[in-house]
């Protein structure tokens, strides 16, 4: 399936377009900021963000803002734990396009735009690397 294109703000005030990094793999997770599968889960995953190359490789997070009790929530631990460039979802609009379901879910893009796989709140980080490995 193609992934939907989207445009989102950014916590740094920049715009994100998905078309910008078409031809990279590209690495979705939605999140909020009160999910105690999150606090699990973006550690790991900004462990192996930092620590890889980033040529081929786009990993971006979103906070669900429709699932914050306020925006300033998410922002606020995007700005306290993550490297990563966050986004900020209009409520759930791209979480809802994506057909996300629970928190945290991570969706893997190809190199061409076709969604590889789609990662519940129960996966495996290190599932989700290989999967990314395998594409790299």
């Amino acid at each position: 399936m193609q992934a939907p294109h989207f445009e989102l703000p950014a916590i740094d005030g920049s715009h994100y377009y998905l078309e910008q990094d078409l031809g990279k793999i590209i690495v979705l997770t939605f999140w909020a900021s009160w999910c105690p599968d999150c606090s699990r889960d973006l550690p790991k995953k900004e462990h192996f963000f930092q620590s890889l190359n980033r040529e081929d490789l786009k990993m971006l997070t979103i906070n669900v803002a429709g699932r914050e009790g306020n925006t300033e929530e998410g922002v606020a631990f995007a700005n306290k734990f993550l490297t990563q460039p966050t986004l900020i979802d209009r409520g759930t609009e791209i979480f809802d396009l994506y057909q996300a379901t629970s928190l945290p879910t991570t969706v893997v893009i190809n190199k061409q735009g076709q969604i590889e796989a789609k990662f519940g709140d129960k996966a495996d980080v290190m599932e989700i690397m290989k999967t990314i490995g395998t594409l790299l």
